[in-house]
């Protein structure tokens, strides 16, 4: 695609969209539902698309973790239609808002609306697809999707059943556009369009997200990466600590919200080390410990500088014994994404400091990194996972798509 055949894609989005942001929110409901019909009604030709996207991908060499990020199967499909009605049902926030009079009698509404067009560039996960463009339509915002190379021809055909959606219920097909091309130079036309574009959601690998924040002129919310550490406490109870461990790696090893890196108390190292140690063999589990890690597990590899930073998607674990709390913090404080970090302690006073001093989006108490979702959170969906402070921060549903607005009211009201 040229750069004029995108601009003229956003072109039409950003004319379609003030259709949307005044649509009634039964009928953008009505959208949603009919976006999972659609789909429901064309399984087969998705999987048809998408086991062809699954067979390059696996001929170019494609990490099996990855693959299983790009694979979509009936159920998966289903989850997805699902997702839409459960979003169907929740809320729209759109025109909610607080009103204040002024004593001298001025009615100031604050009252949320739709951020206008949003861009999105992902890698290989096609239910971004569906997520992304449902959570635009629910808060009146047109969407402009670029997505991997390995999945274009799975996001081809969601994109095409989804306009379809839109058109069948009396809405403009270009409020989802579509840049049906995956190159560097595609990702740089929409990080340059002003104008167009009021906000670019990068999600994918750290490459992806970092080449979006430097070199982007639009405004970015930077997303996703997930250098994610789970700590077992000296007052664990380490069973627990071994199935939420477990868990929290080897369930999904190729999503953001999985732990890369294991952290434990010196004083129970030598009982919940071999421990996790034999039970995570059945994943084939590489393990790679620092000094005192090798001291128990000596058929491990070893750590690296590097592996502390390394976001491995992949059956890889990074293992250090730390002498106290306070070091487990400073570790993760050095080394983690702000994205999801988790504690397994019986100690009320190491869980509050925990929760008080990591920073990240989210932070667990005695529970799996895993359920950093929108889905788990109970918004419907999620747009990307937010690892910046501004405007939005953790997993981004409906009101992570909104501004605001205040609309004043007055009688003649003049300023002395």
């Amino acid at each position: 695609m040229t750069q004029d055949d995108i601009l003229l894609i956003a072109r039409r989005a950003n004319e379609a969209a003030p259709s949307l942001a005044g649509a009634p929110s039964a009928l953008k409901n009505r959208i949603l539902h009919t976006m999972a019909d659609q789909l429901l009604a064309n399984i087969p030709a998705i999987l048809e698309q998408n086991g062809q996207d699954l067979t390059d991908a696996e001929a170019s060499g494609y990490p099996v973790p990855m693959l299983d990020r790009l694979k979509l199967n009936e159920e998966r499909i289903r989850g997805i239609c699902r997702s839409l009605l459960d979003l169907e049902q929740l809320p729209d926030p759109i025109g909610r808002g607080e009103r204040i009079v002024r004593p001298n009698g001025l009615s100031i509404l604050c009252q949320k609306v739709p951020l206008g067009t949003v861009a999105m560039i992902y890698e290989a996960r096609p239910n971004v697809t569906v997520d992304a463009a449902s959570l635009c339509v629910k808060t009146g915002n047109a969407v402009l999707l670029r997505g991997g190379k390995e999945a274009n021809r799975t996001n081809r055909i969601l994109v095409d059943l989804l306009q379809n959606a839109l058109q069948s219920c009396g809405m403009p097909r270009e409020l989802i556009g579509f840049i049906d091309a995956s190159s560097r130079e595609t990702a740089q036309i929409l990080m340059n369009l002003r104008g167009y574009v009021d906000v670019l959601i990068p999600r994918g690998g750290k490459g992806l997200i970092q080449s979006c924040v430097q070199n982007a002129k639009v405004p970015v919310i930077e997303t996703g990466a997930g250098n994610c550490h789970l700590y077992v406490d000296e007052s664990a109870d380490l069973d627990m600590a071994l199935s939420v461990a477990l868990n929290a790696k080897c369930q999904r090893p190729s999503v953001c919200n999985a732990i890369e890196t294991l952290l434990v108390h010196q004083t129970v190292a030598a009982q919940f080390l071999p421990a996790f140690y034999e039970t995570s063999r059945k994943w084939n589990l590489e393990m790679r410990g620092c000094p005192r890690t090798l001291a128990i597990l000596p058929q491990i590899g070893t750590a690296s500088e590097e592996d502390w930073e390394t976001e491995y998607d992949d059956y890889i674990l990074a293992v250090k014994v730390v002498s106290s709390l306070d070091e487990a913090i400073r570790h993760i404080n050095r080394y983690n994404t702000q994205h999801s970090e988790a504690i397994i302690t019986r100690s009320l006073e190491a869980s509050n400091r925990f929760k008080k001093e990591v920073q990240a989006a989210c932070v667990y108490v005695n529970a799996s990194t895993r359920f950093t979702d929108g889905g788990e959170f109970g918004f419907g969906a999620e747009i990307g996972i937010s690892t910046q402070k501004l405007h939005v921060r953790g997993p981004m549903g409906l009101d992570a798509l909104t501004t605001q607005k205040y609309l004043i009211e007055g009688e003649g009201q003049i300023r002395s």
